[in-house]
């Protein structure tokens, strides 16, 4: 794996330096068996060269196959139904109504929904919910009518208007922050908790929490916003909430990319981790294949926050489905992943691979706003290709 470390190495030195760049990375790919790459480069802040492999990130969307993780194993033991209406096990699901624009006075038009949610269809991303910084009418609800930015991990900011009648469509939202609401519903206890016990615990994965230790905290990458000219400006302010009112299981962890390359592994390794069974190989078999019903289909995020989030989407062109809870892309990728691997990203810019056919998956983490940042996102595609083409290619020659 000597090219592997050669060619990354230079890959991460060369996107920290020079302009424009990004601030600081930490890049690693496993195998089944243990990682065959890792590599830290550049700043926590801008300016200290402190980045390193134990630098803590806020994971931020890369927190939802954890919470699906979860979710599964209550289906594995009977608990949840995942066609059953989702309100039998978080009640307060069952109260939103659809949201049909608005009156004349400015005020939400709303009704009834058509059907129930259930457990699926949140799993699914067809609940019904968005995000602001992808959605223009949530983003009119939280400027006009007080609600609450996820990131705040304010109860009020899921139970929110739908925007379709549950089952119709796709869109991405969080709908998965609710999965941990019915988990919890089922658990009686707090996500974080069932985390620790039945996901954290069994992998192995230490520092990973909703809320971070006093060690964790002092090795947290700043957020840093992309200006319009490439700059990066360092957002100390800008994070998300220790102790938070309700544990968001779409986005509300913080965690080292070693911690998650374990959970990266049990899926490589059908369930199973060096400390113990995560899931059965059964459900992981099923859990990864693609879902969405047509016309229910991925598609393109469009960045109503410029601040938060640019245009987003992986591989345009190409046929992209939905799993518990990841994407799944349907045709080759140019990076080499393969049809039928899965993966998926965070606000910050972080993403993620998983592909079980080749037995191999990786992790790229920065800290930047807003979302699909150029600089990072061709980096993460950069470290991909080179990847497939210095481990992949090289063991299948």
């Amino acid at each position: 794996m000597s090219n592997l470390k050669t060619t990354c190495d230079a890959l991460l030195a060369g996107i920290t330096g020079g302009g424009p760049r990004v601030p600081g990375v930490v890049a690693m790919a496993t195998d089944r068996e243990g990682d065959i790459y890792s590599g830290a480069a550049g700043d926590r802040a801008l300016g200290d060269g402190a980045m390193s492999e134990d630098t803590v990130f806020a994971i931020f969307s890369t927190t939802k196959a954890i919470a699906g993780t979860a979710a599964l194993q209550c289906v594995e033991e009977g608990l949840l139904d995942l066609d059953a209406p989702a309100s039998r096990y978080a009640p307060a699901i069952g109260k939103l109504q659809v949201i049909d624009g608005f009156d004349d006075a400015g005020q939400p038009r709303l009704r009834a929904p058509k059907r129930d949610i259930t457990t699926r269809m949140l799993m699914l991303h067809t609940g019904g919910f968005g995000y602001d910084f992808f959605n223009e009418t949530y983003k009119r609800l939280a400027e006009g009518h007080g609600q609450p930015s996820v990131v705040s991990a304010r109860r009020a900011a899921i139970e929110t208007p739908l925007l379709f009648d549950p089952g119709d469509r796709w869109e991405y939202g969080t709908n998965i922050d609710w999965v941990g609401q019915v988990v919890e519903g089922i658990r009686g206890k707090r996500l974080g908790a069932v985390m620790r016990e039945r996901i954290f615990d069994p992998l192995e994965m230490e520092e990973i929490a909703f809320t971070r230790t006093a060690a964790m905290k002092a090795r947290t990458a700043t957020i840093h916003a992309r200006g319009a000219d490439g700059s990066l400006t360092p957002l100390a302010d800008f994070a998300l909430p220790d102790d938070p009112e309700i544990d968001m299981g779409g986005h509300g962890l913080y965690g080292t990319v070693p911690e998650y390359m374990k959970f990266i592994r049990m899926w490589l390794n059908d369930g199973a981790g060096r400390g113990g069974r995560v899931l059965k190989a059964e459900t992981v078999d099923w859990a990864v294949k693609g879902a969405l019903v047509p016309p229910q289909k991925v598609t393109m995020l469009p960045g109503v926050i410029p601040s938060l989030s640019n245009d987003a989407e992986f591989f345009p062109g190409l046929k992209k489905n939905w799993s518990y809870t990841f994407m799944v892309n349907d045709e080759t990728a140019p990076t080499g992943r393969p049809a039928g691997a899965i993966g998926w990203a965070g606000l910050a810019n972080s993403f993620y691979w998983i592909d079980r056919r080749n037995g191999i998956g990786g992790y790229w983490a920065t800290q930047i706003l807003p979302f699909a940042d150029p600089v990072s996102f061709t980096g993460y595609m950069d470290f991909e290709t080179a990847v497939y083409r210095e481990a992949v290619a090289a063991r299948a020659g």
